[in-house]
């Protein structure tokens, strides 16, 4: 019987597109998409895969037929090295029950505790912004970003007894996100078992993560006591249908996703959302007379977030323009087809927002800033997966809510003080990781309002 497969760019024998893809992912997908449609197959080495950018097709993956796409792909299998089977990496009936169990801990009105920890952290930059104003300092944004969401996803997780292990807890982090990062884009690293130099300090780090993690979870288990982080809201629930709830391994696992997804991506984000604030100044006013008109200068709280529209709406325009997590990975288990071409079982999936927020088709003037498309009137209008920068479907991410609640605190406590503005003639340049950064950070220079 005869199948019809996608169209494929050229490649090499053997390595297939693995060379192109490896240098400049981003590009060769996008000229692959422009040139050969919405559904393009690739050869990387003896897999195949599949790049899906229409609204329609992602649905299909992600929600209609996600029972048919797994997460056992080479990119999750290199994060559970990390992140172990929490919910970014599991699947079936494992997943579903961690899901259940995990679920209330992010319910609304549970993470609006965590509204004032925010702001409270924020207000610790806007010491540091103070210095770097009267000095006129330059500062890389992105490394702000990150020391401020790992401090405050540090703080939501563990409330406020990891103080003294901040440190340690950060320099660990740093270091399997950048191993990760590295196995991620590197097919052809060695074994985590050979001991190179960067393999031994990993494995160094990861036991220091550990260990502090493990440490945590047998002193709330030894000294039970009423703590509000989300530590002790997964300790304390359990599957509503059978009772169960989570041992140390899985506990560890879900705080170890939360911990290093939670604070990465949330700073990516921002990072960008501060680059596009700097380029377009209109919305940055916009943003500006808002915090003005609502807060009247005092500092903003959960229930202050429904009034402030446009910050969201910036938001929501920046996650699409440069979403954080710009790819996601599934793996066919049987056969199927889409769009008329067979995908076999086994076949890599990938699923680009970075493209298809992109589309023309969807989005007018889809390179332009302009948050007002996010208008309740006009985004209602879209097909549901033309826009997914946190996934779709059963597995969308889980702390979706939180992350913006998040950004938005972040956002409105800085800009009723400061003004962020990027240094000129700086090249910036995307670096498509787990997360999409810029590759040589975000030089900016702080000036107080």
């Amino acid at each position: 019987m005869f199948r019809k497969i996608a169209p494929s760019p050229k490649g090499y024998p053997l390595l297939g597109n693995f060379l192109a893809i490896r240098k400049d992912p981003i590009n060769f997908f996008v000229n692959s998409v422009q040139e050969f449609g919405d559904l393009v197959r690739f050869k990387l080495g003896f897999l195949q895969a599949h790049i899906v950018t229409n609204p329609e097709h992602i649905k299909y993956v992600l929600q209609d037929n996600n029972r048919n796409y797994n997460r056992q792909t080479l990119g999750h299998n290199r994060i559970r090295t990390v992140l172990g089977n929490g919910l970014v990496n599991s699947d079936g009936a494992f997943w579903l029950r961690q899901r259940r169990i995990a679920q209330p801990a992010f319910h609304r009105q549970k993470i609006s505790a965590f509204a004032d920890l925010m702001v409270k952290n924020t207000v610790g930059f806007l010491e540091k912004l103070e210095i770097y104003a009267t000095n006129s300092q330059v500062f890389n944004i992105e490394e702000e970003m990150l020391a401020l969401t790992l401090k405050i996803v540090s703080q939501t997780l563990f409330s406020t007894e990891v103080d003294s292990r901040i440190s340690r807890i950060t320099e660990a982090v740093t270091v399997a996100m950048r191993h990760i990062n590295n196995r991620i884009t590197n097919p052809f690293s060695l074994p985590e078992s050979i001991p190179t130099k960067e393999n031994v300090h990993f494995r160094k780090m990861l036991t220091t993560l550990d260990k502090t993690v493990y440490d945590i979870i047998q002193e709330r288990r030894n000294n039970p006591k009423e703590a509000k982080d989300l530590l002790s809201m997964l300790m304390t629930a359990c599957d509503e249908e059978t009772g169960e709830m989570m041992n140390n391994e899985q506990l560890r696992d879900e705080v170890m996703t939360m911990f290093l997804a939670g604070h990465e991506t949330t700073a990516s984000s921002l990072t960008w959302t501060w680059y596009l604030l700097s380029k377009n100044p209109i919305a940055r006013r916009c943003i500006q007379q808002e915090l003005k008109d609502v807060l009247a200068e005092r500092l903003p709280t959960f229930e202050d977030l429904p009034k402030l529209q446009y910050t969201q709406l910036v938001v929501k325009e920046s996650l699409r323009i440069y979403p954080s997590v710009w790819l996601f990975l599934r793996s066919a288990i049987e056969d199927d087809e889409i769009a008329g071409y067979h995908i076999p079982a086994k076949s890599i999936m990938i699923l680009c927002p970075y493209i298809t927020h992109r589309d023309s088709r969807f989005w007018e003037n889809p390179e332009g800033f302009d948050p007002e498309r996010f208008a309740l009137d006009k985004i209602t209008k879209m097909p549901r997966f033309a826009y997914f920068p946190f996934g779709g479907g059963p597995h969308i991410c889980i702390g979706n809510e939180f992350a913006m609640m998040e950004i938005q605190l972040i956002l409105a406590t800085v800009m009723q003080k400061y003004q962020l503005d990027l240094l000129p003639g700086q090249v910036v340049e995307i670096e498509p990781l787990i997360t999409i950064r810029p590759r040589h950070g975000l030089m900016m220079k702080a000036k107080k309002l």
